[in-house]
């Protein structure tokens, strides 16, 4: 009995965060933000951060996943980025935000006709009438 007791100890256990309590620190003193569904408390990052402080304040207690993403950060900003690890976003959090991006997916299928066909076929007309023009030239100048 005792073996088993110990497999259960030594299993790493997740801290959930709901992005409710990640909305409440959002000042100088306890800065957290989520990076692709993690948790990061980046409060004594704040004036080593080589964008500015002002940059990680605009973000904080808040999703900066595109933001992140965005300005491009190197892998050694993203290997430093684990220190700061503090959780996991909560399930029921990450649920609303795909259910977002569903959405985007959805409402950008429909204007693919448009830019599937029409636009080469308008570009595949204006080839073939300047085609027509220059074959029109050719034949008055000789």
């Amino acid at each position: 009995m005792g073996e088993s007791k110990d497999k259960i100890d030594c299993e790493p256990t997740v801290n959930y965060i709901t992005m409710e309590e990640v909305k409440t620190h959002n000042s100088s003193k306890s800065t957290w933000l989520v990076i692709h569904d993690k948790v990061y408390d980046v409060t004594k990052f704040l004036e080593e951060h080589p964008g500015g402080e002002e940059v990680l304040f605009e973000q904080a207690g808040g999703d900066a996943t595109e933001s992140f993403e965005d300005v491009g950060h190197s892998s050694d900003a993203r290997e430093m980025l684990k220190q700061y690890f503090i959780g996991e976003l909560d399930l029921a959090d990450r649920r609303k935000e795909n259910s977002k991006d569903v959405l985007i997916t959805t409402t950008s299928s429909h204007s693919s006709w448009w830019t599937n066909w029409l636009i080469p076929a308008f570009a595949a007309g204006i080839v073939g009438l300047m085609y027509r023009f220059y074959l029109t030239e050719t034949k008055s100048s000789s």
